[in-house]
């Protein structure tokens, strides 16, 4: 799978909102601290768009990261921040001249559209990390990580095992993201190849009875049989009912997949944490779970 030119300094960065809005006062710490990393920075007034929950109309939110994707001064792309609505654009806008030109598309969350669509339809490398509206609240080694694989310092992760981890090791191809989102693309063209793929899932204020929901349907699907493994990441401010569901969602994932061979590894620092690790979606990586610590290198 190819891979965006890394980027240099006095590269240009462009900001998008391919789904709810933003506002400057947001986005200004972030914008300070992408300078400080040797970056211009471009947006418009386009970006600050709304229209109800949405940064401006499906219309417009298309034809302001069109021009993104086109135009060959933006060496990456980072949306702004996540919500919802990427799901509606994405078969509106046109790759064609960003598979002759790829360059770093950077996000998480809703961004997991945009990651399984270009992965799987371009065949370029996109990178999940955080989000300029949330920069100031993540750990500096989030930070570091995303910056440094973007200018080629391809990640190495060590982390601490967690109780449920299943150990082995493996290596394969990384895909994933945001599990609601996932699951939402589930028979459309844009749904990840799974098998022999190294999968990573994190979600965000979900009902765990919504968690097993999306898991089983994954697994009834054919999506989790021949995995090279999973990564689970944060599993973040979980909702139960009055009656309790009576399982954590670590404790759904790891029952979903409890008959499947292949190494879990849960407690991965990514998803809606304050460290939030880039991970390149699309890259070789290889997987070691062990009984102590975990280690997630990319290739």
């Amino acid at each position: 799978m190819q891979r965006p030119p890394l980027l240099k300094k006095g590269d240009r960065v462009g900001l998008a909102a391919p789904a709810r809005k933003t506002g400057p006062g947001e986005l200004r710490t972030a914008i300070g601290m992408i300078e400080a990393r040797g970056f211009e920075v471009f947006f418009d007034d386009g970006l600050f768009a709304a229209e109800n929950q949405y940064a401006g109309s499906d219309i417009h939110r298309t034809a302001y990261l069109q021009r993104l994707l086109d135009d060959p001064k933006e060496q990456a792309v980072f949306f702004a921040r996540g919500g919802y609505g990427s799901v509606r654009i994405i078969d509106r806008l046109d790759f064609n001249r960003f598979r002759q030109n790829p360059k770093w598309i950077v996000g998480y969350s809703d961004a997991t559209v945009f990651h399984s669509h270009i992965n799987k339809i371009c065949g370029v490398q996109t990178l999940h990390a955080s989000m300029p509206v949330n920069f100031a609240g993540n750990s500096p080694q989030a930070l570091d990580s995303l910056f440094d694989t973007l200018t080629g310092r391809l990640p190495g992760y060590t982390f601490n095992s967690h109780p449920l981890n299943k150990t082995g090791s493996a290596e394969g191809v990384f895909t994933g993201g945001n599990l609601s989102v996932l699951y939402s693309l589930l028979g459309s063209i844009s749904f990840p190849e799974t098998d022999g793929k190294i999968l990573f899932l994190e979600d965000l204020d979900e009902y765990l009875y919504h968690i097993d929901r999306m898991m089983q349907g994954l697994k009834r699907a054919g999506k989790l049989d021949r995995l090279a493994a999973l990564v689970v990441g944060g599993m973040t401010k979980m909702n139960d009912n009055t009656v309790p569901f009576g399982k954590t969602a670590e404790e759904i994932i790891r029952e979903t997949v409890e008959d499947f061979g292949y190494p879990v590894v849960f407690g991965f620092p990514a998803g809606h944490i304050p460290d939030n690790r880039a991970l390149v979606m699309g890259a070789k990586a290889v997987l070691e779970s062990r009984k102590e610590k975990s280690i997630l290198t990319f290739g």
